[in-house]
């Protein structure tokens, strides 16, 4: 009988747990900073926060990382990101931040190269939502000499939080809870 009382409160503690697993990735903190960076990743929700959040005056400068040897059809995936910024009433405001690596971990090396020059110590992330703590953490952990705040865009078809109703809300729940325990384990300590 008492195995059974222990069985089943390990049982509900692991159903809330489960419950809460998507909302426990997802940290919307955005604060005022000296420039936003769009991570790579995502060329639809994630450039239209990152300008919704410079339009709202939460920087006066914003940075969009692009994949820099990707190729779309023929062209460079940076290059198209140029391409677009220069359309916008905020051109000026804006610029492309190449990046090489190929996971958020090497993404910190190529956004110090397009912060270095700048006068900039706080910096706003703008990333997928599930993506946030772990970006946040990241960052905060490869380059301190930032003050790092994040915003999550929103993309209903990858990503909710009740991840248990669609079946590709729940593979990106696993994926990235998957990718924060290696960075929790692993990687943190390289």
């Amino acid at each position: 009988m008492r195995f059974f009382r222990l069985l089943m409160l390990v049982l509900l503690i692991g159903c809330i747990f489960a419950g809460q697993a998507a909302r426990f990735l997802v940290v919307e903190d955005p604060q005022k900073s000296d420039a936003i960076v769009v991570l790579a990743g995502d060329t639809g929700a994630r450039p239209l926060r990152g300008l919704e959040l410079l339009r709202q005056g939460m920087a006066p400068r914003l940075f969009l990382d692009a994949e820099a040897p990707h190729n779309v059809y023929g062209q460079q995936l940076s290059e198209i990101a140029q391409k677009y910024l220069n359309t916008l009433p905020e051109a000026h405001s804006t610029s492309v931040c190449p990046v090489y690596g190929h996971s958020t971990s090497e993404e910190t090396r190529d956004v110090l190269r397009c912060l270095q020059p700048w006068n900039i110590h706080r910096v706003l992330l703008v990333t997928s939502d599930y993506h946030t703590r772990r970006a946040r953490l990241i960052f905060s952990h490869s380059l301190p000499q930032y003050q790092w705040s994040i915003a999550g865009a929103r993309d209903p078809i990858q990503f909710g939080t009740a991840w248990w109703t669609h079946r590709e809300w729940a593979k990106m729940t696993f994926d990235e809870w998957a990718k924060l325990v290696w960075w929790e384990a692993v990687d943190r300590w390289r």
